[in-house]
């Protein structure tokens, strides 16, 4: 494989959860950093970069809401923009078609929220062939309150993400691997 065989595909980092009653702003600075190093190591690496967005009916998941758009902060120019409305990426937002026609092999997921719809699509790619780059640091989630009480905190969420994808749907690794992994393809 080489650089022409990887796609990084950045899920659902939009200003819609800024409207959520979870929203906590304060891992967003190391976030952003994390995924904007990311985005621009993959654009020097000559990356194809596809934006996903999430869409609902009602709320600040609408298009209408005015909402759906890049995360403040975030600078991404996306060679394709999909627009979804289930967890996985890969269902009815045409980016499995995209990426068959660039003869993706090989995908580098990152994006909002971790145990949801970047969880979901690495699970989903790597079902469908794809070897999957998982890039915790580059994905964000919230903390969350389970049926008993317990209540999650977003670090122990991410780490239950990556024990349940690593080396049966996924590679976890950070940015630099990530970004180590395209440059050693290209050469």
């Amino acid at each position: 494989m080489h650089t022409a065989d990887t796609a990084l595909i950045v899920i659902d980092v939009q200003e819609s959860f800024r409207h959520r009653p979870y929203w906590d702003e304060a891992p967003i600075p190391r976030f952003l950093d994390r995924l904007q190093a990311l985005i621009d190591g993959a654009r020097t690496a000559g990356l194809p970069i596809a934006q996903v967005f999430h869409v609902d009916a009602h709320g600040p998941f609408a298009l209408e809401s005015g909402h759906v758009r890049a995360l403040d902060g975030l600078r991404i120019e996306a060679d394709a923009v999909f627009h979804k409305s289930r967890h996985s990426a890969l269902i009815g937002s045409g980016l499995g078609t995209w990426l068959v026609e660039r003869r993706i092999g090989r995908v580098i997921v990152a994006g909002i929220r971790t145990e949801q719809c970047c969880e979901t699509t690495a699970r989903h790619a790597s079902d469908l062939g794809y070897a999957v780059d998982f890039v915790t640091e580059a994905t964000l989630t919230f903390a969350m309150t389970d049926r008993h009480g317990r209540r999650w905190e977003a670090a122990e969420i991410a780490a239950r993400t990556e024990l349940v994808l690593a080396d049966r749907f996924a590679r976890i690794v950070g940015v630099p691997e990530a970004l180590a992994g395209s440059i050693a393809r290209a050469a």
